[in-house]
């Protein structure tokens, strides 16, 4: 669970000359947030719920297949 909270909340910043922003999501980016542009600072968050899904749906299905296969090794007799 605290590497799905981890992954999830992972923020990337990328200093280009002309938008400086940060990424959020691994592997799927989901938000957004765009600290400078060109014309100067700005503070304007971009969010997709579709990635976020996404990416909430792969590491909680990540999670959920070791945790059995976990439970079927440790339960044998």
């Amino acid at each position: 669970m605290i590497l799905t909270i981890f992954v999830v909340t992972w923020g990337t910043r990328f200093d280009w000359p002309d938008n400086v922003h940060v990424d959020y999501g691994f592997p799927f980016v989901w938000s957004t947030n765009t600290l400078s542009v060109i014309t100067g600072a700005v503070n304007l968050w971009t969010v997709d719920i579709t990635a976020l899904i996404m990416n909430l749906g792969l590491w909680l299905g990540i999670m959920l297949i070791i945790e059995s296969v976990l439970i079927y090794l440790f339960n044998k007799k």
